[in-house]
């Protein structure tokens, strides 16, 4: 009758009588396989994709092995196989790299998992249908209480930062009489052991800060002092509405550029005016001149603006709009000015330029002149012109202007 080999660590069983002259080798085989089990150690390094262990008959196999290390990086979640039937304990430690599960499972059973970020040694049985788990949660008994730990006294560095957690203290049990002979010398804390994850939010009060000589009140337009922690240790109300105004960009259209406002400005005011629109061409009527209309004039305002810092908008400033043109001939029609160019800040505002003049034989009449009712819209229209002494801007065929103040002198 030939050999069989056992279910659980497929040891060769030899029928008495069999194997004369080989029974000794195969008796060395079965201790080694039996060290195997009892001692032997391997390191598996496996991948995402699922692993399976062997246990071959009379053969040193990884399966076998009392202590099993997992090693290598998986990029999945996997799964290691050991085949149903056999029963077996093993000591096993994860230590695969990869925030993934890894799973032992006895095929066709239930699995011992390791979560994504568990990296550490499990007991495990197999019982030849499930994987299950040898720990403290499967454990019976207790733990003990020992009145050894009566006397017990906790040093300073006996503790680390985060052993005692708010978990680990029953509700109440901390009372004002237990406490009420503790002080806490200027000596006992070193700077680094209370940190701001040791204070809770809203913990410090008023009542825990030290006063300072600010006397308490209310300030407008502020002059503060600050300390290296913060603390205002000074402050003074100052003049509302900030500095004087100065001016900041004056230009003459055509031009543009980008206005950036000074690091102090709060408030900004700007005189915008379009360019007037260009006067028409004079016409010819039997050899008799017929003059062209006159240009409309551009539009003009002041727009008063909130700047909030950093600020910085790009401008432009209208040209006045071209002469209609002049054929000359005796039965003409000049022709219609151009329209002058509109003046803007970016988001604050803009006036439109004055349209062109009609030209000599074609009714005679003046343009339209601009506007200043795009959005925001100016807060002062009308003759503004008597704010700028000598100023002749934005009327018929004149270029435009751009001035623009902020509140950042002193």
């Amino acid at each position: 009758m030939a050999s069989s080999f056992s279910t659980d660590l497929k040891l060769e069983l030899m029928v008495t009588g069999e194997n004369s002259g080989t029974w000794g080798d195969k008796t060395n085989t079965n201790l080694n396989l039996l060290q195997q089990a009892i001692a032997g150690y391997q390191s598996i390094a496996i991948t995402s994709t699922n692993t399976t262990l062997v246990m071959t008959d009379a053969t040193i196999s990884d399966a076998r092995n009392a202590v099993i290390e997992f090693t290598g990086t998986i990029t999945a979640n996997a799964t290691v196989f050991i085949a149903s039937g056999i029963e077996k304990t093993y000591t096993i430690k994860n230590s695969t790299t990869g925030a993934f599960t890894l799973a032992l499972n006895q095929v066709g059973g239930s699995s011992v998992i390791w979560g994504a970020t568990e990296k550490n040694i499990k007991g495990v049985y197999l019982n030849g249908t499930n994987a299950n788990t040898i720990d403290l949660s499967t454990l019976g008994g207790q733990i003990s209480t020992s009145t050894a730990l009566a006397d017990f006294v906790v040093g300073p560095n006996e503790l680390d930062t985060s052993s005692v957690t708010e978990v680990k203290i029953a509700s109440s049990a901390v009372t004002s009489t237990k406490i009420a002979s503790f002080a806490v010398t200027s000596g006992a804390l070193d700077t680094a052991s209370v940190t701001s994850v040791k204070i809770a939010a809203a913990a410090v009060g008023p009542t825990q800060l030290q006063n300072t000589s600010v006397t308490a009140g209310s300030f407008t337009s502020a002059s503060i002092t600050v300390d290296a922690q913060g603390r205002i240790t000074a402050a003074s109300s100052g003049v509302a509405g900030g500095g004087t105004f100065v001016p900041k960009v004056i230009s003459a259209g055509p031009a543009s550029g980008t206005y950036t406002a000074t690091a102090p400005a709060s408030l900004g005011g700007a005189y915008m005016y379009a360019g007037g629109g260009g006067r028409g061409g004079d016409g010819q009527n039997s050899g008799n001149p017929n003059p062209g209309g006159n240009g409309g004039e551009g539009g003009f305002g002041y727009y008063q603006f909130p700047i909030t810092q950093p600020f910085s908008q790009p401008y432009s400033v209208g040209g006045a709009g071209a002469n209609g043109s002049q054929p000359g001939n005796s039965q003409s029609t000049g022709g219609a000015g151009g329209t002058g160019g509109s003046t803007s800040i970016g988001t604050v505002g803009t006036v439109t330029g004055g349209n062109g003049g009609n030209g000599g034989n074609n009714g005679n009449s003046p343009g339209n002149p601009g506007n200043a009712g795009a959005a925001p819209g100016a807060t002062l229209v009308g003759n503004i012109r008597t704010h700028m002494v000598g100023a002749n801007f934005g009327v018929a065929q004149t270029n435009g202007a751009l001035l623009i103040y902020e509140n950042s002198g002193t």
